[in-house]
């Protein structure tokens, strides 16, 4: 199987080489509908992603040329989403031990009445 390094041009043979305006849009479609990345484009045809993002601001039917594309990248995405599943699980935990410490107060006070002790009180500590 014949690997990109047997086909591996000079600098200058990549300098010399020009892509047809055909070639350009139909690169440019792929893009455009996912089919494909700069990145692939880029290592494919040996041409640096600077280049193929010219041909993007170029031919692409973006309707927003000129402003600027902030990139998310997937696992920073991911990352929020866990961290958003975690801060819920957190609110879930502390939600459920606000009750028990708002029933265990109840349950010292209802003793309180029932047997007239003083279950709160302070111990002072004498050293």
């Amino acid at each position: 199987m014949a690997t990109r390094k047997t086909f591996k041009q000079s600098t200058e043979e990549r300098r010399m080489r020009t892509f047809s305006e055909e070639f350009k849009q139909k690169k440019v479609r792929e893009i455009e509908r996912k089919i494909t990345t700069i990145a692939e484009v880029s290592r494919q045809y040996d041409v640096r992603e600077n280049n193929v993002s010219k041909w993007l601001k170029a031919y692409g039917t973006n309707q927003m040329k000129g402003l600027r594309t902030i990139v998310e990248s997937e696992s920073d995405t991911r990352k929020l989403l866990e961290m958003r599943a975690k801060i819920a699980e957190l609110e879930r935990i502390i939600g459920q031990k606000q009750v028990q410490i708002e029933f265990r107060d109840k349950i010292i006070e209802l003793a309180e009445e029932t047997y007239g002790v003083d279950i709160k009180k302070k111990f002072e500590f004498k050293p």
